[in-house]
């Protein structure tokens, strides 16, 4: 195998006994491999996806994989003990990819032998391999810190296990209740980046083929010949987003661009689409994976919108919003631990997307929402990002990356508590102020019992040597100031449109008893005070004050920023009930995915994958 994979890979394929684990599981135990445990969650933050092909009991190995944790960052897997060739073959097929976009791992030479005599530009190689192709692995993709690859893909999933049920593909598609949203105008601008991935990345279903440099779609726009438009898809199994887009010139009755993602191929969409428009002139360019054609309109899709731009209401908070939208989007950034707010907010038909702290390729926890680091994502050229990202193994490569400036969400619930916790430290030479750690000075620290605590944590990067240059090239800071941080606040307000509400979430006042956080009470009290005189100036922002049922050390756990579980379905019923308030009418709510999210919540974590998987 060489050092060097020829193609891009977007998934990677894996075998289990003695490649993704040590050992035969049929024989009894295995042994996890942690490297492969760190490739596989570092690289589906770059939107790689994994599937499994093994031989091997289904029941036994899902089993192992839930146990290791692992286990929710695959899709499709193939766990049987029939011939690995042709599944991969149709497994690409189902996934809607090609071959020399795939990796296979297979400690067996004669499966990789098969596994090529089925898909010949199929790319694999032996685990023994991987240190030497990690590496790429790790660079390729792009950041997707909210991991929205992987959702699509278990969207997909669902949709063709659903699908393999029917013998009539028709009946399916009536089934499917697949909806349309057309939007122009105005509405268009605001997806300028994802407009500009689809017409430059796609290829199976991009009809016209003409790339356009980001500034020229821009200009585009304003043009009054061109008439933009954006497609968006929904079906029984999810939201498949912004998967469409057209350009119609206008005194030609000519389409310059008609481009799909492949993640709605076989849905009709593209043939719906080009009747909706009137079945204008159209010269395709090169193979796509559809021929359309000038007279059918698949009967069994809907628009959801009346017109091609959505209908807009006023809400009691003079803000406008999509009549026609089925769910309300909200982007949660803050702490892991707000995880537990999802399943209780979905209970009110909420869309949930999640930004939280992650561990980095240096096996190093990495929070992502400390106003300063936010700030210096959106302001540092792209260089700076790196050679910071590269040089502070505490950072690595995703600390910049934030889904927080697409906009695409209709409201922000964002928990500051970082800039309550973490410590600046300055770099001497630029000024540039990186958060880091909290209720602790690295610098002040003795190197050597500093290198040793991080190793004990298995921290990669953070030894002696590194942290006596950091203390070297960096001034210890302290927490941010109230002051700086309202006007991170402020900058942050003024960075998103000023129709997306956002809700803050503060923090507890209570002393933790033997807690290392020395004034962590007092510093919350002070920061809540800061953030609740922000709040009260500042436009559609609002406050959800945690105080009101996080009152004594028993209401939390480790710290005070991580509550007792029945508090999280509190929050999320507060936070519910403020953006009912925002929209002007009270959230719909089911009794039963609620209830589903209270049995959830007080199962083990081990169990608790496998209940959600049950419900679904």
């Amino acid at each position: 195998m060489p050092a060097h994979l020829p193609e891009p890979i977007k998934l990677i394929i894996w075998d289990l006994d003695d490649t993704f684990w040590r050992g035969t599981l049929s024989e009894g135990a295995v042994e996890a491999i942690a490297d492969h445990l760190e490739l596989v969650r570092a690289t589906a933050l770059r939107g790689i996806v994994h599937t499994i092909v093994s031989k091997n009991d289904f029941a036994a190995a899902e089993a192992k994989l839930v146990e290791l944790g692992i286990r929710d960052l695959f899709v499709f897997p193939r766990i049987s003990w029939q011939p690995k060739g042709p599944i991969i073959k149709d497994l690409l097929a189902q996934m809607q990819l090609r071959a020399p976009n795939a990796l296979f791992l297979d400690d067996n030479p004669i499966n990789r032998a098969e596994a090529q005599f089925y898909n010949p530009e199929l790319q694999v190689a032996d685990p023994t391999d991987l240190p030497q192709i990690a590496p790429q692995l790790l660079l390729s993709g792009k950041p997707d810190p909210g991991l929205t690859r992987l959702e699509q893909y278990k969207l997909l999933e669902r949709q063709q296990q659903a699908r393999s049920a029917y013998q009539d593909n028709l009946a399916f598609l009536r089934d499917s209740q697949v909806r349309i949203e057309f939007r122009e105008g105005a509405a268009v601008q605001a997806d300028l980046g994802r407009i500009e991935e689809l017409i430059n990345r796609s290829n199976q279903l991009n009809f016209t083929k003409k790339r356009v440099a980001k500034e020229a779609l821009e200009a585009s726009f304003t043009d009054a010949a061109l008439r933009w438009g954006t497609v968006r898809v929904r079906d029984r199994f999810g939201d498949y987003g912004l998967v469409g887009v057209y350009c119609l010139n206008k005194p030609e009755n000519r389409l310059e661009q008609l481009v799909f993602s492949c993640r709605i191929l076989h849905l009709g969409v593209e043939q719906f689409t080009y009747a909706w428009l009137g079945f204008p002139a159209l010269e395709v360019q090169g193979e796509v994976a559809t021929e359309l054609n000038a007279r059918e309109k698949p009967e069994w899709i809907t628009i959801d919108s009346e017109a091609a731009t959505p209908q807009l209401a006023k809400n009691s908070g003079g803000q406008t919003q999509d009549k026609n939208a089925p769910q309300l989007r909200v982007l949660l950034k803050g702490g892991c631990d707000l995880g537990q707010l999802t399943p209780f907010l979905q209970a009110f038909a909420i869309e949930v997307n999640e930004e939280f702290n992650y561990v980095n390729e240096h096996q190093i926890p990495v929070h992502v929402e400390h106003t300063a680091l936010l700030r210096l994502g959106r302001e540092l050229p792209p260089g700076e990002q790196q050679r910071l990202a590269r040089a502070l193994p505490f950072l690595g490569e995703e600390a910049f990356a934030t889904s927080l400036w697409s906009a695409e969400f209709h409201a922000l619930v964002y928990s500051p508590l970082m800039d309550y916790t973490q410590e600046l430290y300055r770099e001497k030479t630029t000024g540039i102020a990186i958060p880091f750690g909290g209720y602790h000075n690295i610098i002040a620290a003795d190197p050597a019992v500093q290198a040793g605590k991080y190793a004990q944590r298995r921290f990669r990067g953070m030894d002696e040597a590194f942290l006596r240059r950091f203390g070297a090239e960096f001034a210890f800071g302290g927490q941010i100031s109230s002051a700086d941080f309202q006007e991170n606040l402020r900058w942050l307000r003024s960075q998103l449109p000023a129709t997306i509400p956002i809700f803050f979430l503060n923090g507890a006042e209570i002393e933790v008893p033997g807690s290392a956080e020395t004034g962590a009470a007092q510093r919350h009290a002070q920061m809540n005070q800061a953030l609740a005189e922000f709040v009260a100036t500042a436009d559609n922002c609002f406050l959800i004050d945690v105080r009101d049922f996080v009152r004594t050390p028993a209401d939390v756990t480790n710290n005070l920023r991580h509550y007792q579980r029945a508090h999280y379905r509190t929050l999320a019923q507060r936070l519910a009930e403020a953006l009912g308030a925002w929209q002007g009418r009270q959230l719909p709510r089911s009794a039963w995915t609620d209830l589903r999210a209270q049995v959830a919540s007080r199962l083990p974590s081990k169990l608790r994958n496998a209940w959600e998987k049950i419900q679904k």
